[in-house]
Order: structure tokens, then C-alpha cells, then sequence
């Protein structure tokens, strides 16, 4: 990369040295040409100057010979004008004398006209050089100038190209400077590249075996251990628990509970509609204080009494609804159960809209017919009768597409999911039309309100109860509207949340799979927080690094450890031997105990029985300890202290052998020890060898990349120099242009003050002149 751009640089130096070389030789013919000019001009005033030479001193010899002739034309006044009065006086005596002046007078005359006719011409002459001479002058100045200005505008070219050249030597020095500096970078990254791709090389190597080995054994688990594909059927795939959404079930909560709390003000609100509708039919158009009110508002105002009953289960079902909306479920329509219970208590309600739609619209027709019901009244009523049939009539448009939502929690087969998004856009209008609907209410109830107030026969209590049915509408306006506004902001996140569940599949299949969906993640859950437990604690990386070597050793002794195994089982199988030998050597040694107690029991039996039965005792005595003694039968411990009446031979003999039993055992202790200490040294000498013949290994190894790391050191020092010396030829190369550049440039400034010196020259000369 770096030679190429060295290389692209060094073209585009060539091509501008060529351009200024063909400009300098232009710039050379051209002075060339300026010089020969110069040269010509130089001649011409030369010549010039020797004419004009030549007419100055004629010039001057005319002058001199003019005062010499008027000077003695002037003599020759003086002497006519004294000669005159001799004349008159001796004109007789004189005759010859004045023919005589007469002759002079007309040769002088002759004279004096030759010399004017001859100044006259000179004169003509010195004119016309004069007028030459200022001609030519005036010509010489107007070359003076125009070669002034051309050798003017010549060297402000030779400055310019002089600048130049001065910035673009400035300009290739820098540029060498910056291509050695990043001649040295490019070769370190060119170093690093060549190591990173060696890394990577060898990481893509790793990877890919790692990659290949796991591809094989996922592809064996899965022919193994995956009997089916749960995700190609949608009936077995509606069971799998979907990844949990923390954050889809917090909003969905804060989403429910803002519903809770619009439902809530809604419901206050229906109450107080309600209540108050029913205590201003106590009161208009018949007081039932003073009169019995009719038997239509007697039967409309108990079934408003029971408003309460149907309009307090919309909150309880609502906050049902809120309360199943966990942080632990997957909130959608399949899963949320209690929608059912709202939509049942929503139906209950419409019922009783239903039932009281009548009622309310006699009513009205009631007061429509009473004598103090105006024009304006009755006009305001027949539109409260309209209004609260559109009332009943959005509330049955809701409570429809609500029980809509509420199938798939229970009849997955009446509403399909493709339905969904358009049953929720079908929602937020219903609720939208309620907002309309409540909104003209409350427009024509206010109207009716100030008509009724305006009426003589208006009471302090009938403006009360309007002015609390009219703050109760407004109320319902204002509930209306808002939850209008949330569920129209919240639509698209209800549609986007409904693809929340199975994955790769369209959704469940029926309440019973959700039902065990949310059992199966239940169980997950638990089965999660069993396997939870904490992380031991790991081996540093510079432990397990210092105690590599170790481990290696203490695998590569295997069959050191192994052989160590062996001697040891075979000397445990000789120990064993031994033992048989040594119990049966120990029955013996009883038997001929019993023997020979019998036979000093027999010898002593007419001495005394007491000390028969002491005897005795000992003997039973001695022969437990040696039953118990069978087990060890290798070791004893102590000698035996006889207080019998045996003679003193066989006691001495009894010490002896237990003196050599003790030694035999501590000999044999002791050689045990010899044999697993020799073992164990044997074993440390093995692992200690292999571990010298690995040390070897890894020394060859560490040698061979050594040389090779030397290799590439020596071959990159010779890449290094080959292409320093490239560059040093190439910059020596450019330097030579460079000085060849600056001796043509030194010509030409020399040429340059020549001709500045022979302008000056000529300018001073013709000034002189």
C-alpha cells in the first residue's frame, strides 16, 4: 500500500516537473529572444549615438563659425559706419578708394549671404536632427518600457516559479517525512495484522471444531432424546411455557390498575346518577312530601332504589380482573378468566338498563303533559329521551364486543384470533360513542336545569337535586372521556400484546392448555429456584497455571502409582499367608499349652488343691489371651510374667521367644517402611524423569519456534533495508531533480540580473543623454 501511494506520488511529481520543464524552456527562448533584442537595440543606440555624435559637433563647429562670422560682420558694421563720413569728405579725392569698398562691400555681401544661406541649411539640418533624435529617444523610451515591464512581468514569473519550487521541495520533504513515518506504522500494523490473522486463523480453527463437536452432539441428543417437534403442532405447542416478560406483565398491571380506577369513578358516578334520578322523581313534577306521585314513578323510582345492586359488581369484577394480573402469569385474552365475571356483571347491569328504559321515558312523557312544563321543556326532554336510548344502546354495543373478548377464556372456538385487533378497535369506538352520548346529556340536562329553575313553582330542594344529577353527569362525561382516551392510547399495545404466548404458533388452543401452560411454568418455576444454588468458588488462573505442571506429573505417574498398587496388594496377599501360618502355629502352641497344663495339673494334684485350682486359673488365663491374640498373632507386646510353678527353663525359654516375636515384628515394621519409602522415591524418580523428557520435549519446541522467530526477524530486517534502499534511490532520485531544478533556476535568475543590469544601464545612459 505504501510504495503504490510512493509511487502514485512520485508520477504526479514527474508530470508537474515535466509542465515546469517545458515552461522553463519557453521562459528560456523567450529571454533568449529578449537578449537578442537587446542586443539589436544596443547596436541601434550605438549608431545613434555616434550620429548624433557627429551632428553635435557639426553642430558646434556651425555655432562657432556663426559668432566668428557675426562677429566680424559686426567689424566690418563698424568700420562702414566710420568709413561713411570719410566718404562724403573725400568723394572727390577718393574715387578709386570707395570703387575699392564697393568691390569689398559686394564680396562681403556675397560672403555674408553664402554664410546665411549655409547657416540657414545647417540650422534645417540641426532641426531635423534634433527631431530625429527626439524621435528615436522617444522610441528608445517606449522600448525601454515595454522591455522594462516584460522583464518586470518575467522575473515576477521566475519569483513565482522559484516559490514554486521552494513549496514543493518543502511539500515532497514533508511528504517524506510522512511516508517514512508511515512507512514505519504501516509495517508495524502490518507486523500486528500478520499476528492477529495468525490468532484468528487459530481461533476460526478452535471455533470450527468447537462449532462441529457441539453441532454433533446436539444433533445426537436430539436423535436421541427428541422424540417429536412439540413446535410443528399447534395442539402440543399451545403447552410449551413462553419466555416470561417481566415487562409485559408490569404494564399490563399498571395498565389494569388505571382501568380499576377509571371503572371506579365510573361506577361513583352511575350511583350518584342513579340516586339523584331517583330522588327528583320524588319531587318533580309532583312533590310526594305534599301528593302521591303516580304509580309509573312509584315503580321507576323503587327499581332505581336498587341501582346498588347492579352497579357495585362492575368494580368487584373489575378489581377480580386487576387482582388476577400477576407479575408471575402471562396476561392474554385465553388466560384472563375473570373478563368472564365482568362481562357477566356488565350483562347484569344492561338488564337493568333495559328494565328501566320504559320507566324513564313515561317519566318524561309525564312531564312532557304536566301543566307547567313549557315549549322549551318539552323540547328538552324529547332529547333526553333520545339521549338515554343512545345510552342503552352504546352500553349494549360495549357490553357485546366485551363479551366478545371474553370467549376465548372460555369457548376458544367462538371468537377466532384473527378478530381480536378488530373487537378491540370496535371497543375504543363504543367507548368513544359513550363519551358522545354522555356529552349531550349533559348538555341538554343543563339546559333542562336552567329552564326548570327559571319556573315559579321551582324549589330550593328541586335546584339541589338538579344541580347534583347535572355535577353527577358531568362526572360521567369526564370518566367517559378518560377511559375513552386510555384505551384509544393504549390500542396499539393491546393488539401488539396479544402475540404474547407460544412460540412459533398463533396462540392457545383452548382454556384447558392455558390452564396447563401456566401450571407447567408454575412447576418451572419452582424447579428453577431448586436448581438456584450458590457458585462455588473457582481456582485462581495463576494457581491453576502453577499447579499444571503438577497435575501432569501426577497423571503421567499412573502407572507408577499402579505397579505401587500391585507390590502392595502382593505383599498384602503374602501378609496374609503369614497370618494363616502364625494362627495356625498359635493353635499348636494352645493345644500343647493344654497339654502340658493337663500334665503339670496331673503331677501336681497330690501337692494341694488350692493351689491346683490357682494354677489352673492362670492357665484358662493365658489361654483367653492367646485366643484374643490370634488376630495379631505377628506382634506381642509384652512378656508374659508366669507366677506358675513351671521351672525356670521354660520361663527363660518363653522370654527368649518373646525377645525375637518383638524383634521379628519391629523388622518387619521396619522393612514395610523401606519398601513404601524405596516405592514412593522409585515413583518420584519416574514422574521427576518424565518430567525432564517433557521439559525436553517443550525445550525443542521452544527452540524450533525460536529459530523460526529468528527467521522472520532476518527476513523482515531484509524486507526493511530492501525497501529503505528503495526509498533512499527514490529520494536521492528526486533530490538530483530537485538540484537540477534549482541549477536551472539559478541560470535564470543570473540571466535575469544581466538583463536587469544592462535595462538599468541603458535606462541611466538615455537619461544621461
Amino acid at each position: 500500500m505504501a510504495s503504490a501511494e510512493l509511487q502514485g506520488k512520485y508520477q504526479k511529481l514527474a508530470q508537474e516537473y515535466s509542465k515546469l520543464r517545458a515552461q522553463n524552456q519557453v521562459l528560456k527562448k523567450g529571454v533568449v529572444d529578449e537578449q537578442a533584442n537587446s542586443a539589436a537595440l544596443k547596436e541601434q543606440l550605438k549608431m545613434k549615438d555616434q550620429s548624433l555624435r557627429k551632428l553635435q559637433q557639426e553642430m558646434d563647429s556651425l555655432t562657432f563659425r556663426n559668432l566668428q562670422l557675426a562677429k566680424r560682420v559686426e567689424l566690418l558694421q563698424d568700420e562702414l559706419a566710420l568709413s561713411e563720413p570719410r566718404g562724403k569728405k573725400n568723394k572727390k579725392s577718393g574715387e578709386s578708394s570707395s570703387q575699392l569698398s564697393q568691390e569689398q562691400k559686394s564680396v562681403f555681401d556675397e560672403d555674408l549671404q553664402k554664410k546665411i544661406e549655409e547657416n540657414e541649411r545647417l540650422h534645417i539640418q540641426f532641426f531635423e536632427a534634433d527631431e530625429q533624435h527626439k524621435h528615436v529617444e522617444a522610441e528608445l523610451r517606449s522600448r525601454l518600457a515595454t522591455l522594462e515591464t516584460e522583464a518586470a512581468q518575467h522575473q515576477a514569473v521566475v519569483d513565482g516559479l522559484t516559490r514554486k519550487y521552494m513549496e514543493t521541495i518543502e511539500k515532497l520533504q514533508n511528504d517524506k517525512a510522512k511516508l517514512e513515518v508511515k512507512s514505519q506504522t504501516l509495517e508495524k500494523e502490518a507486523k500486528e495484522c500478520r499476528l492477529r490473522t495468525e490468532e484468528c486463523q487459530l481461533q476460526l480453527k478452535n471455533l470450527h471444531e468447537d462449532l462441529s463437536g457441539r453441532l454433533e452432539e446436539s444433533l445426537s441428543i436430539i436423535n436421541e432424546k427428541v422424540p417429536f417437534n412439540d413446535t410443528k403442532y399447534s395442539q402440543y405447542n399451545a403447552l410449551n411455557v413462553p419466555l416470561h416478560n417481566r415487562r409485559h406483565q408490569l404494564k399490563m398491571r399498571d395498565i389494569a390498575g388505571q382501568a380499576l380506577a377509571f371503572v371506579q369513578d365510573l361506577v361513583t358516578a352511575l350511583l350518584n346518577f342513579h340516586t339523584y334520578t331517583e330522588q327528583r322523581i320524588q319531587i318533580f313534577p309532583v312533590d310526594s312530601a305534599i301528593d302521591t306521585i303516580s304509580p309509573l314513578n312509584q315503580k321507576f323510582s323503587q327499581y332505581l332504589h336498587e341501582n346498588a345492586s347492579y352497579v357495585r359488581p362492575l368494580e368487584e369484577g373489575m378489581l377480580h380482573l386487576f387482582e388476577s394480573i400477576t407479575e408471575d402469569t402471562v396476561t392474554v385474552l385465553e388466560t384472563t378468566v375473570k373478563l368472564k365475571t365482568f362481562s357477566e356483571h356488565l350483562t347484569s347491569y344492561i338488564r337493568f338498563l333495559r328494565k328501566i328504559l320504559p320507566y324513564q321515558l313515561k317519566s318524561l312523557e309525564e312531564e312532557c303533559e304536566s301543566s307547567l312544563c313549557t315549549s322549551a321543556l318539552r323540547a328538552r326532554n324529547l332529547e333526553l329521551s333520545q339521549d338515554m336510548k343512545k345510552m342503552t344502546a352504546v352500553f349494549e354495543k360495549l357490553q357485546t364486543y366485551i363479551a366478545l373478548l371474553a370467549l376465548p377464556s372460555t369457548e376458544p372456538d367462538g371468537l377466532l384470533q384473527t378478530n381480536y385487533s378488530s373487537v378491540l378497535t370496535n371497543v375504543g369506538a363504543a367507548l368513544h360513542g359513550f363519551h358522545d352520548v354522555m356529552k349531550d346529556i349533559s348538555k341538554h340536562y343543563s339546559q333542562k336545569a336552567t329552564i326548570e329553575h327559571e319556573l315559579p313553582t321551582a324549589t330550593q330542594k328541586l335546584v339541589t337535586t338538579n344541580d347534583c344529577i347535572l355535577s353527577s353527569v358531568v362526572a360521567l362525561t369526564n370518566g367517559a372521556g378518560k377511559i375513552a382516551s386510555f384505551f384509544s392510547n393504549n390500542l396499539d399495545y393491546f393488539i401488539a400484546s396479544l402475540s404474547y404466548g407460544p412460540k412459533a404458533a398463533s396462540g392457545f388452543i383452548s382454556p384447558l392448555s392455558a390452564e396447563c401452560m401456566l401450571q407447567y411454568k408454575k412447576k418451572a418455576a419452582t424447579y428453577m429456584r431448586s436448581l438456584r444454588k450458590p457458585l462455588l468458588e473457582s481456582v485462581p488462573y495463576e494457581e491453576a497455571l502453577a499447579n499444571r505442571r503438577i497435575l501432569l506429573s501426577s497423571t503421567e505417574s499412573r502407572e507408577g502409582l499402579a505397579q505401587q498398587v500391585q507390590q502392595s496388594l502382593e505383599k498384602i496377599s503374602k501378609l496374609e499367608q503369614e497370618k494363616e501360618h502364625w494362627m495356625l502355629e498359635a493353635q499348636l502352641a494352645k493345644i500343647k499349652l493344654e497339654k502340658e497344663n493337663q500334665r503339670i495339673a496331673d503331677k501336681l494334684k497330690s501337692t494341694s488343691s488350692g493351689q491346683l485350682v490357682g494354677l489352673a486359673q492362670e492357665n484358662a488365663a493365658v489361654s483367653n489371651a492367646a485366643g484374643q491374640d490370634e488376630a495379631t498373632a505377628k506382634a506381642v507386646s509384652e512378656p508374659i510374667q508366669s507366677t506358675s510353678l513351671v521351672p525356670d527353663v521354660e520361663s527363660r525359654e518363653d522370654l527368649i521367644k518373646n525377645h525375637y516375636m518383638a524383634r521379628i515384628v519391629e523388622l518387619t515394621s521396619q522393612l514395610q517402611l523401606a519398601d513404601s519409602k524405596s516405592v514412593h522415591f522409585y515413583a518420584e524418580c519416574r514422574a521427576l524423569s518424565k518430567r525432564l523428557a517433557l521439559a525436553e520435549k517443550s525445550k525443542e519446541a521452544l527452540t524450533e519456534e525460536m529459530k523460526l522467530a529468528s527467521q522472520n526477524i532476518s527476513r523482515l530486517q531484509d524486507e526493511l533495508t530492501t525497501t529503505k534502499r528503495s526509498y533512499e534511490d527514490q529520494l536521492s532520485m528526486m533530490s538530483d531533480h530537485l538540484c537540477s531544478m534549482n541549477e536551472t533556476l539559478s541560470k535564470q535568475r543570473e540571466e535575469i540580473d544581466t538583463l536587469k543590469m544592462s535595462s538599468k544601464g541603458n535606462s541611466k545612459k538615455n537619461k544621461s543623454r
